[in-house]
């Protein structure tokens, strides 16, 4: 399912031709999903970012967090930029964990309510340790280059109770 969205005529038209050549017709019901979906995404988006804020603000507290990474945070490097830019910060954030690879590891083993996964952005919270995951065939240093440091640990927030992944994350980090 989707939707597309065209700056100007030209670029519609372009758009209009692939699509009569390949076709782009979604099913009724995947279309009747994307449009039961459209009528509360607003809302949910909202509410994540809510939730991600909050987490990033604990996180930053943390003794067992290096560093943590969210466009809605006052230490954002470009918080003022962000501000002018989106009406909101979105659900996503990292953070750097005391420890390397093998805190992560144990991050990941300890969390109970987050689930793990490689594509982030859901309603429900997701988690993942880059080094070990997403980009464990990378080599360090290329990783390393890309930022992508052995405790990078990226988080989606979902819907659920800010306080209660908080939680989850805190018993996690305690453990460390």
């Amino acid at each position: 399912g989707g939707s597309i969205t065209a700056a100007n005529q030209e670029h519609l038209e372009k758009i209009m031709f692939v699509r009569n050549c390949l076709g782009s017709n979604m099913t009724p019901m995947v279309a009747f999903y994307t449009l039961q979906g459209i009528k509360t995404m607003s809302t949910r988006i909202e509410a994540q970012s809510a939730n991600a804020l909050k987490i990033a603000q604990f996180l930053e507290t943390h003794p067992n967090v290096d560093r943590v990474c969210y466009p809605g945070l006052e230490s954002f490097p470009q918080k003022e930029l962000a501000d002018r830019q989106a009406s909101g910060h979105g659900s996503m954030l990292w953070f750097d964990v005391h420890g390397g690879v093998e805190a992560g590891k144990k991050l990941m083993d300890t969390l109970q309510l987050w689930s793990l996964a490689e594509n982030l952005g859901s309603v429900e919270s997701l988690v993942t340790h880059s080094v070990t995951m997403t980009h464990a065939d990378m080599p360090r240093e290329e990783r390393m280059a890309a930022g992508i440091t052995d405790g990078l640990v990226r988080l989606s927030a979902g819907l659920e109770s800010a306080e209660d992944l908080i939680a989850d994350l805190k018993q996690a980090l305690d453990g460390l």
